[in-house]
């Protein structure tokens, strides 16, 4: 995650209009690092426009029901994440291989009139959000995450060096939040229901209810850590 803090968000370069690279089962999360490899013409066009631009290419996560318009314009999900890519390689197929660093996440406002081969849509950036006079319940909220994946650490061996990154790194409760909705072998629906959850303390509880859920699986020989570091994702 070190290698994340070269890419900070510059409120300044974000014009509004967002490039949308829909896919069906990953939800790119803000603080966090993702391969991806882009085959599709459609989006190696988007690729392209990016690097002559901004670099800015926004995930967003495909609704229910997608597979019978895939090739269209099915209807996405209303939060994405606007991401920056960090690394473009080429390859000899015409296919490309990219890393994203997750920037914030965006609100899908209205989707433009198509006149490229991609899909865009104006988009609103969420900034975290501490309730007022919640400093306290923010310190408590960071320790018991904390106290969850302590003892998740006996139960997970093949995890135990990713989360005792996590417990000796010091950030934000907010970056906390998403590097754990991204890292946690969630369903789609409740990593969805992270993403579009602005207020930190709310990603909070709800992430410490699925810590908890985390542990009794692992006791079912459940996975309750996604794969270390994250395998490239194909659109």
């Amino acid at each position: 995650m070190s290698a994340f803090e070269d890419y900070k968000f510059a409120p300044a370069e974000f014009a509004g209009m967002v490039r949308l690279f829909p896919i069906p089962n990953l939800v790119m999360f803000p603080h966090v690092m993702q391969p991806l490899h882009v085959f599709e013409p459609r989006y190696c066009d988007l690729l392209d426009d990016a690097l002559q631009d901004d670099r800015f290419i926004t995930l967003a996560v495909l609704a229910p029901g997608w597979e019978s318009d895939y090739e269209a314009c099915p209807r996405l999900q209303p939060f994405g994440c606007l991401a920056k890519i960090v690394i473009s390689q080429p390859l000899d197929d015409g296919t490309h291989n990219l890393l994203l660093a997750g920037l914030r996440r965006v609100c899908l406002l209205s989707e433009l009139p198509p006149t490229k081969t991609y899909r865009e849509a104006m988009a609103m950036v969420c900034e975290d959000m501490y309730p007022p006079d919640g400093a306290d319940q923010r310190i408590s909220l960071t320790r018991d995450l904390h106290e969850q994946l302590s003892e998740l650490l006996p139960q997970l061996p093949y995890a135990r060096e990713e989360l005792e990154q996590l417990l000796n790194t010091r950030m934000s409760l907010g970056v906390l939040t998403d590097v754990l909705g991204y890292s946690l072998n969630l369903e789609l629906a409740d990593r969805v229901t992270l993403l579009s959850e602005a207020n930190v303390h709310r990603r909070a509880e709800l992430l410490l209810g699925h810590l908890k859920a985390a542990r009794s699986d692992c006791r079912s020989n459940a996975p309750g850590l996604a794969c270390f570091p994250p395998a490239f994702s194909d659109n």
